[in-house]
């Protein structure tokens, strides 16, 4: 099951939509014109072409399963009290004591410019389930430990 906001959904949909409308046709023009061309066994171009494709299928094929198999996470029905999918979560280090503030969404969601973190990066694992005052210790994959204070917990 993959569990995805309403919005990362329907990004998903216009991006299968635009593959299947648009993409497609234009890799198919590619390939007749590069057969068109002649001799395939040393046509360059359409061996390109028919890579293009089959990745393109591919691609197609696994939206088309992501979106069969996601569930839109409804954010009325998430507790606030703890750290979950969907919260912004105020941390301080407690090292350094450097604030930051992170949302915990789905993977296919990320963007860490605004902030947006995987729930399954090492950091979003050691919030999850933590309440406002609670320390999490967090193994970083470089063997260090990072150890932060959950300061506020809201929904975006």
């Amino acid at each position: 099951m993959n569990y995805v906001t309403k919005e990362g959904l329907e990004k998903l949909r216009k991006e299968l939509d635009r593959l299947e409308q648009f993409e497609r046709p234009k890799v198919s023009r590619q390939i007749a014109e590069a057969r068109d061309k002649g001799d395939l066994s040393e046509n360059a171009e359409y061996d390109a072409a028919k890579e293009a494709q089959g990745m393109l299928e591919m691609r197609i094929a696994k939206l088309k399963d992501t979106i069969s198999n996601s569930k839109v996470i409804d954010p009325s029905t998430l507790d606030t009290s703890k750290v979950s999918i969907l919260c912004t979560v105020k941390i301080k280090n407690k090292t350094n004591g450097q604030e930051m503030e992170y949302t915990l969404v789905p993977d296919n969601e990320t963007d860490l410019k605004s902030g947006r973190i995987s729930v399954n990066t090492p950091i979003a694992k050691g919030l999850l389930g933590k309440a406002v005052g609670e320390d999490a210790e967090i193994n970083l994959p470089n063997g260090n430990t990072l150890k932060l204070t959950v300061l506020e917990i809201s929904l975006q």
